[in-house]
Protein backbone atom coordinates (compact mmCIF):
# COMPACT_ATOMS: atom_id res chain seq x y z
CA UNK A 1 0.00 0.00 0.00
CA UNK A 2 1.37 3.33 -0.95
CA UNK A 3 2.67 5.37 1.99
CA UNK A 4 1.06 8.58 0.73
CA UNK A 5 -2.48 7.22 0.97
CA UNK A 6 -2.43 6.10 4.58
CA UNK A 7 -5.40 8.38 5.26
CA UNK A 8 -7.60 6.44 2.83
CA UNK A 9 -6.30 3.13 4.13
CA UNK A 10 -6.96 4.09 7.74
CA UNK A 11 -10.44 5.27 6.84
CA UNK A 12 -11.14 2.07 4.93
CA UNK A 13 -9.87 -0.04 7.81
CA UNK A 14 -11.98 1.82 10.34
CA UNK A 15 -15.20 1.88 8.34
CA UNK A 16 -14.94 -1.11 6.07
CA UNK A 17 -12.59 -3.87 7.14
CA UNK A 18 -14.49 -5.71 8.43
CA UNK A 19 -17.90 -4.03 8.52
CA UNK A 20 -20.51 -5.99 10.44
CA UNK A 21 -24.03 -5.09 9.37
CA UNK A 22 -27.05 -6.17 11.41
CA UNK A 23 -30.29 -6.08 9.42
CA UNK A 24 -32.79 -3.62 10.90
CA UNK A 25 -35.57 -6.21 10.85
CA UNK A 26 -33.62 -8.50 13.19
CA UNK A 27 -32.76 -5.65 15.55
CA UNK A 28 -36.38 -4.60 15.81
CA UNK A 29 -37.73 -8.12 16.26
CA UNK A 30 -35.42 -8.97 19.17
CA UNK A 31 -36.94 -8.33 22.65
CA UNK A 32 -35.03 -5.80 24.73
CA UNK A 33 -33.57 -7.90 27.55
CA UNK A 34 -34.29 -11.60 27.19
CA UNK A 35 -33.42 -11.99 23.51
CA UNK A 36 -31.40 -15.07 22.63
CA UNK A 37 -28.66 -14.67 20.01
CA UNK A 38 -30.04 -15.11 16.51
CA UNK A 39 -27.85 -16.98 14.06
CA UNK A 40 -27.86 -15.19 10.74
CA UNK A 41 -26.62 -16.75 7.51
CA UNK A 42 -23.54 -14.86 6.41
CA UNK A 43 -23.81 -12.75 3.28
CA UNK A 44 -20.26 -11.62 2.53
CA UNK A 45 -19.13 -9.06 -0.03
CA UNK A 46 -15.75 -7.63 -1.02
CA UNK A 47 -14.81 -4.09 -2.00
CA UNK A 48 -11.56 -2.45 -3.09
CA UNK A 49 -12.29 0.77 -1.23
CA UNK A 50 -9.31 2.83 -2.40
CA UNK A 51 -9.97 1.85 -5.99
CA UNK A 52 -13.61 2.89 -5.57
CA UNK A 53 -12.57 6.33 -4.27
CA UNK A 54 -10.40 6.94 -7.33
CA UNK A 55 -12.91 5.43 -9.75
CA UNK A 56 -16.04 7.35 -8.76
CA UNK A 57 -16.86 10.53 -10.67
CA UNK A 58 -16.31 12.76 -7.65
CA UNK A 59 -12.90 11.20 -6.99
CA UNK A 60 -11.84 11.76 -10.58
CA UNK A 61 -13.02 15.38 -10.49
CA UNK A 62 -11.14 15.95 -7.23
CA UNK A 63 -7.93 14.44 -8.61
CA UNK A 64 -8.11 16.51 -11.79
CA UNK A 65 -8.69 19.65 -9.73
CA UNK A 66 -5.49 19.04 -7.76
CA UNK A 67 -3.54 18.33 -10.94
CA UNK A 68 -4.77 21.56 -12.52
CA UNK A 69 -3.74 23.52 -9.42
CA UNK A 70 -0.14 22.31 -9.79
CA UNK A 71 0.20 22.83 -13.54
CA UNK A 72 2.03 26.22 -13.09
CA UNK A 73 4.48 24.70 -10.62
CA UNK A 74 5.05 21.79 -12.98
CA UNK A 75 5.87 24.23 -15.79
CA UNK A 76 8.39 26.04 -13.57
CA UNK A 77 10.11 22.79 -12.68
CA UNK A 78 10.23 21.73 -16.33
CA UNK A 79 11.83 25.06 -17.28
CA UNK A 80 14.48 24.71 -14.59
CA UNK A 81 15.17 21.10 -15.60
CA UNK A 82 15.67 22.20 -19.21
CA UNK A 83 18.07 24.91 -18.06
CA UNK A 84 20.13 22.43 -16.02
CA UNK A 85 20.26 20.02 -18.94
CA UNK A 86 21.36 22.82 -21.28
CA UNK A 87 24.18 23.89 -18.94
CA UNK A 88 25.43 20.31 -18.72
CA UNK A 89 25.46 19.95 -22.50
CA UNK A 90 27.31 23.25 -22.86
CA UNK A 91 29.96 22.08 -20.43
CA UNK A 92 30.34 18.76 -22.23
CA UNK A 93 30.74 20.59 -25.54
CA UNK A 94 33.22 23.11 -24.13
CA UNK A 95 36.67 23.11 -25.83
CA UNK A 96 39.61 21.43 -24.15
CA UNK A 97 41.21 24.86 -23.84
CA UNK A 98 38.60 25.87 -21.24
CA UNK A 99 40.43 26.94 -18.13
CA UNK A 100 40.13 24.96 -14.92
CA UNK A 101 38.73 28.03 -13.20
CA UNK A 102 35.99 28.48 -15.78
CA UNK A 103 35.16 24.75 -15.72
CA UNK A 104 34.89 24.81 -11.93
CA UNK A 105 32.67 27.90 -12.10
CA UNK A 106 30.32 26.20 -14.52
CA UNK A 107 30.21 23.06 -12.40
CA UNK A 108 29.27 25.14 -9.35
CA UNK A 109 26.49 26.86 -11.30
CA UNK A 110 25.15 23.50 -12.46
CA UNK A 111 25.32 22.06 -8.96
CA UNK A 112 23.46 25.05 -7.50
CA UNK A 113 20.66 24.87 -10.05
CA UNK A 114 20.43 21.09 -9.81
CA UNK A 115 20.01 21.29 -6.02
CA UNK A 116 17.32 23.92 -6.49
CA UNK A 117 15.60 21.70 -9.06
CA UNK A 118 15.60 18.71 -6.71
CA UNK A 119 14.39 20.82 -3.79
CA UNK A 120 11.60 22.43 -5.80
CA UNK A 121 10.51 19.08 -7.24
CA UNK A 122 10.42 17.41 -3.82
CA UNK A 123 8.51 20.31 -2.26
CA UNK A 124 6.00 20.33 -5.10
CA UNK A 125 5.52 16.58 -4.90
CA UNK A 126 4.96 16.71 -1.14
CA UNK A 127 2.44 19.56 -1.45
CA UNK A 128 0.71 17.81 -4.35
CA UNK A 129 0.40 14.55 -2.43
CA UNK A 130 -0.96 16.36 0.63
CA UNK A 131 -3.62 18.18 -1.36
CA UNK A 132 -4.55 15.03 -3.26
CA UNK A 133 -4.86 13.04 -0.05
CA UNK A 134 -7.04 15.73 1.53
CA UNK A 135 -9.32 16.00 -1.50
CA UNK A 136 -9.76 12.25 -1.85
CA UNK A 137 -10.16 11.83 1.92
CA UNK A 138 -13.31 13.97 1.75
CA UNK A 139 -14.64 11.79 -1.06
CA UNK A 140 -13.79 8.66 0.93
CA UNK A 141 -15.84 9.84 3.91
CA UNK A 142 -18.95 10.32 1.78
CA UNK A 143 -18.38 7.15 -0.22
CA UNK A 144 -18.11 5.10 2.98
CA UNK A 145 -21.62 6.16 4.00
CA UNK A 146 -23.01 5.28 0.58
CA UNK A 147 -21.14 1.97 0.71
CA UNK A 148 -22.73 1.02 4.04
CA UNK A 149 -26.20 1.95 2.82
CA UNK A 150 -25.69 -0.13 -0.31
CA UNK A 151 -24.50 -3.12 1.72
CA UNK A 152 -27.43 -2.94 4.11
CA UNK A 153 -30.00 -2.55 1.35
CA UNK A 154 -28.60 -5.62 -0.41
CA UNK A 155 -28.60 -7.80 2.68
CA UNK A 156 -24.85 -8.18 3.24
CA UNK A 157 -23.84 -9.08 6.79
CA UNK A 158 -20.08 -8.68 6.32
CA UNK A 159 -18.07 -6.41 4.02
CA UNK A 160 -14.33 -6.89 3.59
CA UNK A 161 -11.89 -4.38 2.13
CA UNK A 162 -9.40 -5.92 -0.31
CA UNK A 163 -7.58 -2.68 -1.17
CA UNK A 164 -4.43 -3.57 0.75
CA UNK A 165 -1.70 -5.60 -0.92
CA UNK A 166 -1.65 -7.90 2.12
CA UNK A 167 -5.34 -8.79 1.98
CA UNK A 168 -6.13 -12.15 3.57
CA UNK A 169 -8.78 -12.93 0.96
CA UNK A 170 -7.25 -15.69 -1.17
CA UNK A 171 -10.26 -16.57 -3.30
CA UNK A 172 -13.85 -15.49 -3.75
CA UNK A 173 -16.59 -15.80 -6.31
CA UNK A 174 -16.58 -12.84 -8.71
CA UNK A 175 -20.18 -12.12 -7.72
CA UNK A 176 -19.08 -11.20 -4.18
CA UNK A 177 -16.99 -8.24 -5.45
CA UNK A 178 -19.15 -5.09 -5.34
CA UNK A 179 -16.63 -2.30 -6.00
CA UNK A 180 -18.09 -1.20 -9.34
CA UNK A 181 -21.65 -1.58 -8.08
CA UNK A 182 -20.90 0.74 -5.15
CA UNK A 183 -19.18 3.23 -7.49
CA UNK A 184 -22.18 3.22 -9.85
CA UNK A 185 -24.58 3.66 -6.94
CA UNK A 186 -22.55 6.55 -5.52
CA UNK A 187 -22.32 8.27 -8.89
CA UNK A 188 -26.11 8.25 -9.08
CA UNK A 189 -26.63 9.66 -5.61
CA UNK A 190 -23.84 12.26 -5.85
CA UNK A 191 -25.17 13.71 -9.08
CA UNK A 192 -21.62 14.44 -10.26
CA UNK A 193 -20.96 13.71 -13.92
CA UNK A 194 -17.82 11.98 -15.10
CA UNK A 195 -15.08 14.52 -15.90
CA UNK A 196 -13.82 15.10 -19.40
CA UNK A 197 -10.58 13.22 -20.14
CA UNK A 198 -7.56 15.23 -19.05
CA UNK A 199 -5.26 16.51 -21.78
CA UNK A 200 -1.99 14.55 -22.04
CA UNK A 201 0.83 16.11 -20.07
CA UNK A 202 4.45 15.06 -20.43
CA UNK A 203 5.76 15.61 -16.94
CA UNK A 204 2.74 15.98 -14.70
CA UNK A 205 3.50 15.55 -10.99
CA UNK A 206 2.98 11.89 -10.26
CA UNK A 207 0.02 10.86 -8.16
CA UNK A 208 0.65 8.45 -5.37
CA UNK A 209 -2.38 6.34 -5.93
CA UNK A 210 -1.81 2.65 -5.35
CA UNK A 211 -1.96 0.43 -8.35
CA UNK A 212 -5.47 -0.89 -8.87
CA UNK A 213 -5.68 -4.22 -7.10
CA UNK A 214 -8.40 -6.51 -8.43
CA UNK A 215 -10.46 -8.33 -5.86
CA UNK A 216 -9.59 -11.94 -5.21
CA UNK A 217 -11.38 -14.35 -7.47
Amino acid sequence: MNRNLTLLTALAAALVSPLAIVPAAVAQAAPAAAAAPVAMPAQIALIAFEQAVFACNEGQVAAQGVQKKYEPKKAQIETLATEVDSLKKQLQAAPATLSDEERASRLRAIDTKEKQLNRDAEDAQTAYNTDLQEALGKVAQKLSVSMKNYSQSHGFTLLLDVSAQGSNVLWALPSTEITQAVVDDYNKTSGIAAPAPAAPSAARPRTTAPAAKPAAK
